[in-house]
């Protein structure tokens, strides 16, 4: 079903964009306040000393259009999670199935993630943070806020990674939430995050098999 769903939302864009509106309708009845509550939550126990995490609104369109876009294509090579122009960053902003958040160094964007929500429980987490704030520990707070605002309210929370992202597929080899449930499409694999301890897990955990390029 994931399969198939990626390949209308690249190949029939139109179609895609019925089943997001029928989605959003669906979830926010059934699910936009719960789940906001909980990313709240997460927000106020995931913290790191000199940045602030905040959930975005439609204010902040144009500072993710911007710090998206002027990213290096190179870096933005496996990261197209939709387009970066102002229009569709404003729509998301405005989707209760599309929860975004940002760090802030100051008042400057310096990383972007997100969930993007089904109302069957399903939820799809994607980040990016920007190259010259790497290596701060950025990542690991938006990791656990992302994960613990889905298993706070029972969502199960997966990605796509291709497998020639090898950064990214290493970074989740030593994560042990990280789970392989299958391959998708064009050497993407679809991965779960599952909360340690809950005696879940996907067919294996994730590993580089492709190699250095």
């Amino acid at each position: 079903m994931i399969g198939l769903l990626l390949k209308l939302k690249h190949r029939l864009p139109f179609v895609w964009r019925g089943i997001e509106v029928s989605n959003s309708v669906l979830f926010g009845l059934m699910h936009s306040r719960q789940i906001t509550a909980s990313a709240r939550r997460c927000l106020e126990t995931n913290m790191l000393d000199g940045f602030r995490f905040c959930l975005l609104d439609d204010g902040h369109s144009h500072d993710v259009s911007e710090f998206l876009s002027r990213q290096p294509e190179k870096r933005t090579e496996f990261f197209k999670p939709h387009s970066f122009d102002l229009q569709t960053v404003s729509r998301l902003a405005r989707d209760p199935a599309f929860l975004m958040f940002g760090a802030f160094r100051d008042d400057a964007l310096v990383g972007y993630f997100f969930l993007r929500c089904f109302w069957n429980k399903k939820c799809f987490v994607g980040r990016f943070i920007d190259q010259d704030w790497e290596g701060r520990g950025i990542g690991r707070v938006m990791n656990d806020i992302l994960y613990n605002t889905a298993w706070n309210t029972g969502f199960r929370c997966m990605t796509t990674i291709s497998r020639h992202n090898h950064a990214v597929i290493r970074s989740h080899a030593n994560n042990p939430s990280s789970h392989v449930l299958g391959d998708l499409p064009n050497d993407y694999m679809l991965v779960e995050l599952v909360r340690p301890g809950s005696g879940k897990s996907g067919t294996a955990p994730v590993q580089d098999r492709v190699g250095a390029d």
